[in-house]
């Protein structure tokens, strides 16, 4: 807190309170007086008409106006009623005084309405002690209160006495001593002040000062080269190419490796800048596109194709941006960049020996695989023999496990084709209906099994510029999950829409739908919901995204869940022109 802050606070605070303990103390005198003149206004003056009353009653035999002195008493008792039974007495004394008119010899008329008088006198003697009794209560809490307040003016005001002067005095009285230190060269002194107050700043100010002399008194040339030439001799011996440029993009460093790749000599290469070095050399021009031009933040990291080591070699390039804090300073400096290019060439040949194997082995498989499905249809042709149920139940396993392994077979092969890169895609005036009816009608059978039906909504007649039998592939992947993970006797969408430029499907289920957690990852290879049950290889919709995109469209997911899916994909309007 700052010094003025606690200033202002603290005498704010005592202020404060000495306005409460005025205000408090007000208040109860207030309290008191209204006590004070409940008791004299309202029962003072019942007591003072009772006595004229009795007085009168005294008269009436040598005083004929006492009956009038008596009357005018009792009216003003009846606008002075003011405590409980006051009332009644009130009443008796007028039903009485009404009979002595009438019959004024009458002296038992005349001892009643002594006897309602002498009630009337009683009640308000009582209330008079009652309300005496609150005046003290009042009293009594006025001067609780005011003491506590008093004394917690008296506590805040001892405290600001010895705590004030000490906040202010001793942080001067340490920076002083600080001071006299650093002039003593003793630059490792510092100052700790806690808080953010002025002497706070002061104290972070003060101990900059004190780090950047301290630097400056122990900097040694030799040590700054000997730490230069172990950086230097560790980059040397890097396996991967590293270049540092400054930031005005001035080449500070480039290890063997780099200078090897590049063909150029470490006198042609260091110092230099490296855009110039990119007019005449097509690899450093490559490297360094994506300084002067950046990419998006969630495009990956390129990979480069390079002769080196006598052979086509991948290298996997990434631009570290180095951002340093100097010393005593809050805000970082941007000082350069180095360019790392990571050689994934083992990775590169591992990776396509693995596609190639499964390219392989998937297509070795196929004709196993239709030699079983041959001999499933022979052994279910009653003619060449009847089946018993039990053999009957083996059968079916049969050719469902066959045509799964066939299936993802099939899969294993598109997904190769997908790493090698040998995915064909023949992009061509394509029709929107012929497509979606043959994905329908190839899951018509699994959607009839679960009694689901498939509405389909073609909205527009525009042709596609698609590769037919591949975007076919993937509407029958998609309505072929949505059958599989909707309820029985629901209805799957099939709908198509134009939108801006592009044509628009989609594909809505009515099954659990998809975790939130979930979606993201959804159209990763080999990825499947954990806990599901549906059967399936995680490969369907990482190879539709493959097919999509390599046609130029886009492919996602939306979902609620508990609700239902819907997957839409989209595929650029054919022009003719094109």
């Amino acid at each position: 807190m700052k010094i003025k802050a606690k200033l202002t606070v603290g005498v704010g605070a005592l202020f404060l309170l000495i306005l409460a303990l005025a205000v408090v103390s007000g208040w109860y005198v207030n309290q008191l007086k209204k006590d004070t003149n409940n008791i004299l206004v309202a029962n003072y003056n019942t007591l003072q008409y009772s006595r004229n009353m009795l007085l009168s009653l005294e008269d009436l035999a040598i005083d004929k106006s006492a009956l009038d002195t008596f009357q005018k008493n009792l009216d003003l008792q009846q606008k002075n009623v003011t405590e409980i039974g006051e009332v009644e007495a009130t009443n008796l004394i007028i039903k009485h005084f009404k009979q002595l008119k009438i019959q004024p010899e009458d002296s038992s008329l005349i001892s009643n309405i002594r006897k309602d008088i002498t009630e009337l006198m009683r009640l308000n003697m009582e209330a008079i002690n009652r309300k005496s009794d609150i005046a003290d209560d009042t009293a009594q809490n006025a001067i609780v209160i005011i003491s506590v307040t008093g004394s917690l003016c008296f506590m805040i005001a001892f405290i600001l006495l010895v705590n004030l002067p000490s906040s202010i005095a001793n942080p001067i009285k340490e920076l002083t001593d600080s001071i006299k230190e650093i002039a003593g060269q003793n630059y490792r002194k510092r100052v700790h002040f806690e808080g953010h107050n002025e002497f706070g700043d002061l104290a972070k100010s003060f101990n900059t000062m004190a780090e950047k002399l301290e630097e400056y008194s122990e900097s040694k040339l030799d040590k700054i080269l000997k730490g230069k030439k172990r950086i230097e001799t560790l980059i040397d011996n890097l396996h991967d190419p590293v270049i540092g440029i400054d930031e005005n993009k001035k080449v500070l460093f480039a290890n063997e490796e780099a200078l090897n790749i590049c063909g150029l000599r470490k006198d042609e290469f260091i110092g230099k800048q490296i855009q110039d070095i990119a007019v005449t050399n097509d690899l450093i021009r490559n490297i360094i596109k994506d300084i002067f031009i950046p990419k998006p933040e969630n495009v990956k990291s390129e990979q480069l194709k390079i002769y080196a080591d006598r052979k086509e070699s991948y290298f996997e390039k990434e631009v570290v941006d180095i951002n340093i804090v100097p010393t005593g300073e809050a805000d970082s400096e941007f000082i350069g960049q180095v360019i790392l290019l990571r050689n994934i060439t083992p990775f590169k040949e591992l990776d396509l020996a693995k596609t190639n194997f499964m390219g392989t082995v998937s297509h070795e498989f196929k004709t196993p695989i239709s030699s079983i499905q041959m001999g499933i249809q022979l052994l279910e042709n009653n003619q060449v023999g009847s089946l018993n149920e039990e053999q009957i139940t083996l059968i079916k396993g049969i050719k469902d496990d066959a045509e799964r392994l066939l299936r993802i077979t099939g899969e294993l092969l598109n997904i190769t084709q997908v790493e090698s890169g040998a995915i064909q895609i023949n992009l061509i005036a394509s029709e929107i209906r012929p497509m979606v009816d043959y994905a329908v009608n190839a899951n018509k059978s699994a959607a009839e099994h679960k009694n689901i039906n498939i509405e389909i909504s073609l909205e527009d007649d525009d042709l596609v510029a698609a590769d037919s039998e591949k975007t076919a592939w993937v509407l029958t992947n998609l309505i072929s999950n949505a059958v599989r993970y909707s309820y029985e006797n629901s209805t799957i969408h099939v709908i198509t829409e134009k939108v801006e430029n592009v044509i628009q499907f989609s594909v809505t289920d009515t099954g659990q739908g998809i975790q939130p957690q979930f979606l993201s990852k959804i159209f990763e290879r080999y990825f499947r919901i954990p806990g599901t049950k549906k059967e399936g290889t995680g490969l369907g919709l990482s190879i539709s995204k493959e097919f999509i995109e390599a046609q130029g469209g886009k492919i996602w997911v939306e979902s609620e869940y508990g609700a239902g899916s819907t997957f839409y994909f989209t595929l650029n309007i054919f022009n003719i022109n094109q």
